[in-house]
């Protein structure tokens, strides 16, 4: 398959996911969001699972590829640039309409070895690059020398994942979580002007 025709399939697979949601997504869906048929669809996937699993893993190269680029020139200022990022919606008009989505997938990982697997990806990965940034922070002097950097890095990963799903479950706004994170990292993982 081309790298064209992948970009025009996940894009059709995004825009379909927003519109028709997990449950009720067809393959028919994503065929009439993009330029190719079913029955072409069903020669590159053989299913609709295969097909999602396809779009995590191209939703997973992108995000790995956007984490290389960390905005700022400190820790400080990545791992709250990073924060912020992952929690402002990109596109309002689907952003809501994607995260049901991607929890509808989510909750279908307790039962779908595949799913599973490519979700931890996602969690390593945001841990991994993380865990980075407080351990660069740590050497640098920025973060507090007493912070652990696994617990405090887990910490912050099971807050962005809370905040997502709560946003979407119950409408709790995205913005607030962001900030209370933000001046959590103020408060509790920044170094006092003091030590530095």
């Amino acid at each position: 398959m081309t790298d064209e025709t992948t970009e025009e399939l996940m894009g059709a697979t995004y825009r379909a996911l927003c519109k028709q949601g997990y449950a009720s997504l067809r393959m028919q869906d994503i065929a009439d969001e993009s330029t190719k048929s079913k029955a072409a669809l069903h020669y590159h996937y053989e299913t609709k699972h295969d097909l999602l699993l396809a779009f995590l893993e191209y939703l997973y190269d992108r995000f790995e590829a956007e984490l290389c680029e960390a905005k700022g020139d400190d820790p400080a200022t990545q791992l709250t640039s990073f924060i912020e990022h992952r929690l402002t919606p990109r596109d309002e008009d689907t952003h809501q309409e994607f995260q049901t989505a991607i929890l509808e997938i989510k909750a279908q990982a307790p039962y779908d070895d595949a799913y599973r697997e490519r979700l931890t990806e996602f969690d390593r990965l945001i841990y991994r690059k993380i865990r980075s940034f407080l351990d660069d922070g740590i050497d640098r002097g920025v973060f507090k020398d007493e912070i652990d950097p696994d617990a405090t890095a887990e910490f912050l990963v099971t807050h962005i994942n809370g905040a997502q799903i709560r946003h979407v479950t119950v409408g709790y706004p995205i913005e607030t979580t962001r900030q209370l994170l933000i001046e959590h990292i103020d408060q509790h993982v920044l170094a006092d002007e003091a030590d530095e």
